[in-house]
């Protein structure tokens, strides 16, 4: 068992199980902490790109890797948006849903946030996303506040959870931090963070509310892998 998880800053990040690729929220262009440009990412050849949400920070450059041959993976008016503007394979999904594929698995999970595309086109329900990959199972928490229905997600058995800490917008470190007693994961990292001036929230502080629970944390720098396994 064993995932690679490259870290893009914001909330983008490539999984990788050695053989397949999978791309989270592709904020490439414009993100001023993303390490590689848009021609460098997309030499990645990612088989799909998952979303959590419509916002601009989040699809980011959805299409551009949709159209070099990536599935656009995400909610039920996500992916129609994304196929009207040119992808050619999309993956329609809703809250509770699981999709199968040769690399894993992806279920859509609340997340409490908002959802709309930069045109003002409605986004739909944001979203998690529980991902199967490598035979390990990750907690991609999207942009959300903490809610009680975490502790149903934990169920699961989460090798890492992936949660928002930037405060403003999402939740800040010590928010983070209880939403670990409800999901119990073995490991934590934070995302949504320090992009932008508004997004204050502090890596060293979410990892210290993990060591207050006995979590492992792990805040990979821009451009580092974090592997798992």
């Amino acid at each position: 068992m064993s995932l690679t998880i490259k870290y893009l800053g914001h909330s983008a990040c490539l999984l990788s199980d050695g053989t397949h690729k999978l791309l989270l929220d592709p904020f490439i262009e414009g993100n001023p902490k993303c390490p590689v440009t848009l021609t460098e990412a997309l030499t990645w050849q990612p088989d799909a790109v998952l979303l959590s949400h419509a916002h601009s920070d989040h699809w980011g450059n959805t299409l551009d890797f949709a159209q070099a041959g990536a599935a656009v993976i995400a909610t039920y008016e996500i992916a129609e948006y994304a196929a009207k503007h040119g992808a050619q394979s999309v993956i329609h999904m809703n809250l509770g849903g699981t999709y199968r594929a040769e690399w894993g698995s992806v279920s859509l999970t609340p997340a409490w946030h908002s959802s709309s595309f930069a045109d003002g086109t409605y986004g739909g329900m944001p979203a998690g996303l529980v991902i199967t990959m490598g035979g390990l199972t990750v907690y991609f928490a999207g942009d959300t506040c903490r809610f009680s229905d975490m502790q149903l997600i934990g169920e699961r058995g989460l090798d890492l959870a992936m949660l928002p800490i930037g405060d403003r917008l999402t939740m800040n470190p010590q928010e983070a931090g209880k939403c670990l007693e409800l999901l119990r994961p073995k490991a934590a990292m934070p995302l949504h963070y320090g992009t932008f001036p508004m997004l204050t929230g502090k890596p060293e502080e979410f990892a210290a509310e993990c060591a207050q629970r006995g979590v492992t944390a792990y805040t990979p720098a821009p451009g580092e892998d974090l592997i798992l396994g």
